[in-house]
């Protein structure tokens, strides 16, 4: 594997998703680094039962939940929740109202599924890299995400009008 096309083509996506969860540049540089270290330094346990981007997303997740073990920092879900919302209505005018009905709903959801419309939505992934990101299968992705859309969409009737 040429690990040089692997990180041009991949770095921009590992760093969107670590300053995703972060919202701090640095910390997602810093990071994305040592995610590329990483996969150097195991690129012989790459088994190809992924996507390459799969496995790269999960190193980096890894490392920024350890980074925040280590910094005794907590996951704000409401920093998640808003840039989820963000994410999901960006196309869709609302009232401000709906606009925090949404922002409400979406901070409501169980962390799995405030991570499947993340991964979704705002990484790009499919429904089997989110399966394999997650230990679980395709079809469960799949229905876990049109769940939380339900949930969210359930009796707000204006949007996408």
């Amino acid at each position: 594997m040429d690990i040089d096309k692997i990180y041009r083509e991949y770095f921009e996506t590992v760093y969107k998703y670590l300053l995703y969860l972060s919202h701090n540049e640095e910390l997602s540089e810093e990071l994305t680094q040592e995610t590329f270290y990483k996969a150097v330094i195991n690129i012989n346990k790459f088994r190809d039962e992924c996507k390459i981007s799969t496995w790269l997303i999960s190193i980096a997740k890894n490392l920024y939940f350890d980074e925040l073990k280590r910094s005794n920092k907590n996951v704000d879900i409401n920093k998640i929740g808003q840039q989820i919302y963000n994410e999901c209505i960006e196309d869709i005018i609302v009232s401000k109202d709906e606009k925090e009905e949404l922002k409400n709903r979406i901070n409501n959801l169980d962390e799995t599924s405030r991570q499947v419309v993340f991964f979704r939505i705002s990484g790009e992934l499919s429904f089997k890299e989110i399966g394999d990101l997650l230990n679980k299968s395709e079809n469960w992705a799949r229905v876990t995400y049109y769940r939380a859309k339900s949930k969210l969409m359930k009796g707000v009737d204006s949007y996408g009008k």
